[in-house]
């Protein structure tokens, strides 16, 4: 792409940022991913999410940076913690983690202005058999969506991605809830559903960064907000498992800001 297209916006709304902006998009994704792996030795029987969520904002205000969701819209901390049929948005607490519990843990950090988001599954003790099986394939979910970025490339291309190989293991993408763009914002356009027809939506572009986050149930897709205004859970009381990145799109493909530098993204690492 010709450099005078960058630092513009398309018709849809979304950024087209420069290239050198990538590296500020890697230091802030590569802080989260950090904080994320600093976290395994963090989940266990007997552990509360609130203790969690103490240690990783201390290990955003240590680095210098700060924590995107303290603050946004009212919330207070900075993690969402979702268990076991929790969707997404789990305020973390005094809930005592149980053996076998997985759970999902989400963060967005400020690091010299640029926003690095990504979250991953864990599990207390032993990793139950049909729960490993959901999280397998949610991540592998996860990558096919990855997999489909490349400039020409729509984001139809990527739901559609996604929900086909989810579906094609009986299980169901959760379509309450998408990725978005970010960078030197938290959201904006576009929203990236996790499915859809390949071929629609709007056309990949290098330069745009958004993440991909799919939720994929054991069960039915259909989701419910309780009373907090924050925490999703399967209507169903299925179980539950998400895996975020944040993307950039590159001349020739992808590039991912929210690598696992200890090569933790996955809970059976």
């Amino acid at each position: 792409m010709n450099e005078a297209h960058r630092g513009r916006q398309t018709k849809d709304g979304i950024r087209i940022y420069d290239p050198s902006d990538s590296a500020g998009m890697h230091a802030a994704g590569r802080l989260a991913a950090t904080i994320l792996d600093e976290m395994s030795a963090l989940v266990f029987p007997g552990q509360t999410t609130g203790e969690i969520d103490r240690a990783i904002e201390k290990l955003v205000h240590d680095a210098g940076a700060k924590s995107a969701t303290i603050g946004y819209k009212g919330y207070q901390h900075a993690s969402c913690i979702s268990v076991n049929h929790v969707v997404c948005h789990g305020i973390p607490g005094d809930k005592t983690l149980k053996d076998g519990d997985i759970l999902n843990i989400d963060v967005t950090v400020i690091l010299d202005g640029w926003f690095g988001d990504t979250s991953r599954m864990y599990v207390a003790g032993k990793l139950p058999r049909k729960a490993e099986r959901l999280i397998n394939v949610t991540h592998d979910a996860l990558f096919r969506g990855i997999e489909a970025v490349k400039p020409g490339n729509t984001f139809g291309d990527i739901g559609h991605a996604i929900q086909s190989f989810v579906e094609g293991h009986r299980m169901s993408v959760v379509t309450d809830f998408c990725g978005h763009g970010l960078g030197r914002v938290f959201h904006a356009p576009p929203n990236v559903l996790h499915y859809g027809r390949p071929g629609t939506g709007a056309v990949l572009e290098a330069g745009m960064f958004f993440t991909i986050e799919p939720m994929v149930n054991l069960g039915r897709a259909e989701t419910k907000t309780l009373a907090d205004d924050w925490t999703a859970v399967t209507r169903d009381k299925s179980l539950s498992a998400q895996f975020e990145h944040s993307i950039g799109v590159t001349e020739d493909g992808f590039e991912i800001f929210t690598l696992s530098p200890a090569g933790k993204f996955h809970p059976t690492y």
